[in-house]
């Protein structure tokens, strides 16, 4: 009986040495993993996203009010600069126009009614059958009458403008992206213009504007190349080139970017206007360098646990231990006592309230 019992204590102990032993981690056996070292291309590069949009991009408006009466082309229509897109309905600019000519036409026959009245007027005065006052005031009609004329003219003139205006034609040579309105919808021209149409230059030649970190834009200069890739594509890779670094931040919730345009040749026109681009500026490249991988560089300790703490003691004889809590172990020599923020109590240093002060030997004794 006696033997069983002390194999049995002695597996516990084994049990509990082997569990400390490895808590401690007295294995001290590392992990170790290999990689080949090769000759290789690397690449330092500057990731960022952006949008594809065309280079040149206008959007084409009206600047009068009115209701959309014909429109010519649609989306992905081929225009070229001066070709007619929209028609607004005429009427009312029409009317306008004959009521600016009716309104010019009595400004100019009053005008021949002054200078009529102003001559006869002024053979009177010189037969002194009439008096100087009127003579002025026959002349200062005839001024009157020739200034309504310049100002019916005027008003003619801006009559005429918004009825040409009431047809919209295409600035540029390109293709119709974007179509705001339809057939009898009411567009209202206020502070500001209401878009019709948006027409692209030329969607063979795009540009990416991507935002670029603060942290790397000291590195992207113009005419470094460009490597991206778009979720339309996924297997395949593009190219372009930084075209242009804008000076000007831009700040959302106070992380700061620069706009970086990338020129992009779309000769196959695979790649459509907003696609979002993964871009990848090339910084510095290396052709058949000795490559080592960047794990090689890290080094991982294994996780080692701190060695057990003493225990604190109660309040009385020093060395006398409580199990109730662990304290941190006095680091004073074997001739110290530890004696309490709060008392004069000795015992083994608490981690909250005890402090270790040295005394001297005599004192000891």
């Amino acid at each position: 009986m006696k033997r069983i019992t002390l194999m049995g204590g002695t597996t516990l102990l084994v049990m509990f040495a082997l569990f400390s032993f490895r808590r401690c981690g007295g294995n001290g056996e590392a992990e170790y993993q290999t990689a080949i070292v090769a000759r290789g291309a690397i690449t330092q590069a500057v990731t960022a996203t952006g949008t594809l949009n065309p280079v040149v991009n206008v959007q084409v408006g009206s600047q009068i009010s009115g209701n959309i009466q014909k429109l010519f082309v649609d989306f992905n229509s081929p225009v070229k600069a001066g070709q007619v897109v929209a028609q607004i309905d005429p009427a009312v600019f029409q009317a306008s126009v004959t009521q600016a000519e009716g309104d010019l036409a009595n400004a100019r026959a009053a005008l021949e009614l002054a200078s009529v009245t102003a001559k006869r007027t002024e053979e009177l005065v010189a037969k002194q059958n009439s008096a100087q006052s009127e003579l002025d005031q026959a002349v200062a009609a005839l001024h009157q009458a020739e200034a309504m004329v310049t100002i019916k003219e005027g008003a003619l003139q801006k009559a005429r403008v918004d009825l040409d205006h009431c047809t919209i034609t295409s600035p540029i040579d390109g293709i119709v992206i974007s179509r705001s309105v339809d057939v009898g919808q009411t567009v209202a021209a206020s502070l500001s213009a209401p878009v019709i149409f948006t027409i692209a230059n030329d969607l063979a030649k795009m540009q990416i504007d991507a935002n670029v970190a603060e942290a790397d834009i000291g590195t992207v200069e113009a005419g470094q190349k460009v490597d991206f890739t778009v979720d339309a594509f996924p297997k395949r890779t593009f190219h372009g080139e930084v075209v242009q670094v804008r000076n000007a931040p831009i700040t959302v919730q106070n992380v700061v970017t620069y706009d970086t345009v990338i020129g992009v040749n779309n000769s196959d026109l695979k790649l459509k206007p907003g696609m979002t681009a993964n871009v990848s500026i090339v910084g510095a490249q290396r052709d058949k360098a000795l490559k080592v991988s960047n794990a090689a560089l890290r080094f991982r300790p294994p996780d080692v646990t701190p060695p057990p703490t003493g225990m604190l003691g109660r309040r009385g004889k020093p060395g006398e231990h409580s199990t109730s809590a662990q304290c941190m172990p006095c680091e004073v020599p074997s001739r110290a006592r530890c004696k309490s923020r709060r008392g004069s109590a000795t015992g083994f240093l608490r981690k909250s309230s005890m402090v270790c002060r040295k005394e001297t030997a005599s004192s000891l004794q």
